[in-house]
């Protein structure tokens, strides 16, 4: 019976810390830069794998390069692989699991004021991990390669991720106290549905737990709209319209008055999805709790019953 013509086992170890980080990153170009080699090294060194292990580990998805089931279970045996390299070079001194780059996205306030806290606090006690967060609103879905953390506004529903609530947050109708004194501050929700609006652009709102103003206030007509929410605290602010924003961000400002606070409400959920093969490691579950205490800390603030600045 003819030998096998097996690969050396400490050639298949790097072959797999470099799936690891495409599984990390779904690019060949971000991976390749993240190891130090140039894209054809990677894409050499997973087609070797490929052949080793006798099945494709990767497949093209929409956002990236997606594990497929082969792939998942030699991304795990990766994983292992560089935990074993860390323990090594840490030498006697145990290693500091929560290390390496977390990538995440997350909407504009949640990422100003929730999000950037509680990573300046995780990084003073891990000052090895790295956080990359993209600021988005959008829903979550199945497959989204390179990111470990998506925070969404609205339950999910997504196979294949773990999906944790990290509380909730109320947005109220809101307008700067010189806008009112020169407009009149509406008593009902008619008088209300005179003025105009300041709010997400309709047509590109992905998220459709967001368009709860134009249900509470029939009839409102848009004034200015953007994508961005510190556009709407700042142009709501200048007396562009009503603005309808998280009271989180707007009861920071002592210019800004909150109206008919018991009939133009929302209450809405933060929810994080985390990739199942990213909350295996410690610095995403690291992430996602820093995440959670921050908005356990931020309670009243994010449902509005706090206006302290």
């Amino acid at each position: 019976m003819p030998a096998r013509n097996d690969p050396p086992a400490s050639q298949v170890a790097d072959q797999l810390l470099v799936l690891l980080q495409v599984a990390r990153t779904g690019r060949y170009t971000t991976a390749a830069q993240a190891l130090g080699v140039n894209h054809t090294t990677v894409a050499r060194n997973i087609t070797a794998l490929e052949r080793s292990l006798g099945g494709r580990l990767l497949v093209r998805g929409a956002d990236g390069w997606e594990l497929t089931s082969l792939g998942r279970r030699a991304a795990r045996a990766g994983e292992a692989v560089s935990d074993a390299v860390d323990r090594l070079v840490a030498g006697d001194t145990e290693a500091d699991p929560v290390t390496g780059v977390v990538r995440m996205t997350a909407t504009d306030g949640f990422s100003a004021y929730i999000a950037s806290p509680a990573i300046a606090r995780l990084r003073g006690e891990h000052p090895e991990l790295s956080v990359e967060l993209v600021t988005v609103t959008r829903v979550a879905t199945h497959h989204r390669s390179g990111v470990d953390i998506d925070v969404v506004v609205g339950e999910p529903s997504v196979q294949r991720a773990k999906a944790v609530c990290l509380g909730e947050y109320v947005l109220g109708m809101y307008g700067s106290r010189d806008y009112l004194a020169r407009h009149g501050t509406p008593a009902t929700v008619d008088e209300m549905s005179r003025h105009g609006l300041v709010y997400f652009i309709d047509s590109m709102l992905q998220v459709n737990h967001l368009d709860a103003p134009r249900r509470l206030v029939p009839g409102m007509q848009d004034a200015l709209a953007s994508t961005n929410v510190f556009v709407h605290v700042e142009a709501t602010r200048a007396g562009a319209g009503l603005g309808f924003l998280p009271c989180f961000m707007a009861d920071r400002h002592d210019d800004l008055v909150r109206l008919l606070p018991d009939e133009v409400t929302e209450r809405l959920p933060y929810w994080a999805v985390v990739r199942s093969e990213s909350w295996r490691r410690p610095a995403v579950a690291a992430v996602v709790q820093a995440l959670l205490a921050e908005m356990a800390e931020e309670r009243d603030r994010m449902l509005g019953l706090s206006t302290g600045r």
